[in-house]
């Protein structure tokens, strides 16, 4: 496809787009990691998914002539979950291990959807692109093995994270043959705070006390707002970059997120990958851009339409 001179300030705003996206990401990470020193990763979990519904409440005003189809549905609330599983499972690798080293076994993602893709999407790859797949999990064997032996199974956390959310990008595609996906997303994240707040509401009646962190110091509130601020606004400024520039340019940008979760982990925390770590990343990487590029080649690029992951 040739750019057009139309279309070249829209393929700068969605790259510009993203490229913000990406940096803001890991700003979320580090304010979790941080309020994880005050309550344990579910609660972290379940007020920042709150906090995150609340703000897309506007965001659903604002939006809702992009809305179509109904919000709440089965295939929402099955997303819900899975995103509950998504931001558990990295929040809890947080607390233990470096932003950037948790992220880069995360960014298999890409590699497990197009494992998935075949059988539930009918989107079967070539040869080459399995090929590549196999590449980038030794590269995630290759970061996983040096931290296991620091942190304990945390660190097979984040690529059950990459699983459950190649498995929510599956759903995502699915139902939105049928909605917009504005509407899908907004629906899968008060599925999602609807689910944590049944737990909470579990767990007071079993004696439990839900909400410890009401109990914390006062910037853990302003930080889970912030949390949840941020995450909406990643949200707005994916679904500019998706309105405006093909996914296939854009999927190379969404690893910009590595470079910014080392450089948040290193002022915020004074963490900054290993050697192995870094061989790792760049076997992933590596190879998830072989993955979108023959994708590309092909024509049979999968539709990775905007979605707030975390």
């Amino acid at each position: 496809m040739t750019d057009t001179p139309s279309e070249k300030p829209a393929d700068s705003r969605g790259m510009a787009a993203m490229c913000v996206a990406m940096a803001l990401l890991p700003v979320g990470d580090a304010i979790s990691k941080l309020l994880t020193d005050v309550v344990p990763p579910f609660e972290v979990t379940q007020w920042r998914t709150l906090a995150q519904a609340l703000f897309f409440v506007p965001i659903g005003l604002v939006m809702r002539r992009r809305l179509r189809g109904s919000i709440l549905s089965l295939p929402a609330l099955f997303s819900g979950a899975l995103i509950v599983v998504v931001l558990f499972c990295l929040i809890s690798a947080f607390q233990h291990m470096p932003i950037a080293t948790a992220i880069a076994i995360f960014f298999i993602e890409p590699l497990l959807l197009t494992l998935l893709a075949g059988p539930f999407l009918g989107e079967v790859a070539g040869p080459r692109r399995y090929a590549a797949v196999g590449v980038g999990l030794i590269g995630a064997l290759v970061v996983i093995r040096p931290n296991f032996a620091v942190f304990g199974p945390v660190v097979l956390l984040p690529a059950l994270g990459a699983l459950a959310y190649a498995a929510n990008m599956i759903v995502l595609r699915i139902a939105t043959r049928t909605r917009s996906a504005v509407t899908f997303q907004l629906g899968a994240t008060f599925s999602a705070a609807g689910l944590l707040l049944a737990a909470a509401a579990v767990t007071a009646l079993r004696g439990g006390n839900p909400a410890t962190l009401l109990d914390g110091p006062a910037w853990a509130m302003w930080a889970v707002l912030a949390a949840g601020a941020l995450a909406a606004l990643t949200f707005l400024l994916l679904t500019v970059a998706f309105s405006q520039t093909e996914a296939s340019v854009l999927a190379p940008f969404q690893y910009l997120e590595i470079v910014g979760a080392t450089i948040v982990g290193y002022v915020v925390f004074g963490d900054f990958p290993d050697a192995m770590t870094w061989l790792g990343t760049a076997i992933i990487l590596g190879s998830g851009i072989y993955v979108f590029h023959r994708e590309r080649r092909t024509g049979h690029e999968p539709e990775r339409r905007p979605s707030a992951r975390r």
